[in-house]
């Protein structure tokens, strides 16, 4: 009966895995729909935005990828199976692709900063070459971040358990993830407030609300608001995450039930970052909205297509079936006309025969 109260639908970790479930859903879906629209337009060669944010994108489906499948995985069930390799690779990406997310934003904003502020001049320097650079730098800047993770963490046996936790000595890890902490989240959000302040504050005070707007002008303001929300939303969502880190370093707490759930929640916070940002497209940008429907209109085009195709094909064969049973008809009847024929003939031929012999006879 305990078993069985155990494993009822409402359990934790069934709860934990839907939760799981849902994030890895949205974000796969949504970050491959936005990166479909921003492929199939054709404007990564002409908008240096596009490409930060098709870059915000990959972070995020590696990030979904790799991280949402294994840590559903560790809080449900009671050991490690994925061996010592994936072990290390697995919460190397996390970090990875956290470093290019942030770092990514931070260069967006550093982005519409110059397009709004200094639009004629920044021309020169939001050449699409240049925003190539820069995402190359991002991950650079990612990659030797995040490259000590892949010994922080290790495959370990503790008490006929496999698990997988950090490695390092307990100074070293309070340095690590103190680091983490001020180059993954603290410093570029200064960044963040520092450029978005001073880039609301232009919009909001060069330009009379109350006037007409040119068209580029709104459009910036749009494309500004869009990615305001997303960092917003970034900043928000890891902050949990950060500070549990941290009040485990230098404050109160203990490992019980409530901080375990604490510690969960502050998980399932920061990874539906990744699965918001589509979100935030399809609400605020028309563009995007467009998009959507042209991939939705596009597939389901393309099954009406296949279904007619198949309906056809089967119109088809039943068409020749139906012609060739006919065919068969008709040459059954005919070859039976011709029996016939050839019977009544022979029976007149046979006639004509006997004809003369009877006279002869009689």
């Amino acid at each position: 009966r305990e078993r069985k109260r155990k494993d009822t639908p409402l359990s934790p970790a069934i709860i934990i895995s839907l939760v799981f479930s849902l994030i890895f859903f949205v974000g796969t879906l949504g970050n491959g729909l936005v990166l479909t629209v921003l492929l199939w337009n054709g404007q990564m060669n002409t908008k240096t935005t596009n490409l930060f944010i098709l870059n915000l994108g990959v972070a995020d489906v590696c990030f979904i990828v790799f991280c949402v499948p294994f840590q559903a995985t560790i809080y449900t069930m009671d050991e490690w199976v994925f061996g010592p390799v994936l072990c290390k690779v697995v919460h190397f990406i996390i970090y990875l692709t956290m470093y290019a997310s942030i770092f990514t934003i931070t260069a967006v904003s550093l982005d519409r900063y110059l397009a709004i502020r200094y639009p004629l001049r920044s021309r020169e320097m939001r050449t699409h070459r240049n925003a190539l650079t820069s995402i190359c730098v991002v991950w650079g800047l990612s990659l030797v971040f995040s490259g000590p993770y892949l010994s922080y963490y290790r495959q370990m046996d503790l008490d006929g358990t496999v698990v997988c936790i950090p490695a390092w000595q307990f100074q070293d890890r309070r340095l690590m993830d103190v680091c983490t902490f001020f180059f993954g989240y603290l410093i570029p959000v200064l960044i963040l407030s520092l450029t978005y302040a001073r880039t609301i504050r232009y919009l909001w005070t060069t330009v009379d609300p109350m006037k007409d707007m040119s068209e580029s002008r709104r459009a910036k303001r749009k494309v500004t608001k869009m990615i305001i929300i997303v960092a917003v939303l970034f900043c928000l969502c890891w902050l949990p995450h950060h500070l549990v880190i941290l009040c485990m370093w230098f404050g109160h707490f203990p490992l019980n039930h409530t901080t375990y759930i604490l510690r969960i929640l502050s998980h399932l916070v920061a990874y539906a970052n990744s699965s918001l940002n589509p979100i935030v497209y399809a609400l605020v940008s028309k563009h995007f909205r467009k998009g959507f429907r042209k991939v939705f209109d596009c597939v389901l085009s393309k099954r009406v297509v296949n279904r007619v195709h198949v309906f056809q094909a089967a119109h088809v064969v039943s068409t020749v079936e139906v012609g060739s049973s006919e065919t068969s008809n008709q040459s059954l009847g005919s070859q039976r006309e011709d029996s016939v024929g050839l019977t009544t003939s022979g029976a007149l031929g046979k006639k004509n025969l006997e004809a003369p012999l009877m006279a002869a006879r009689g």
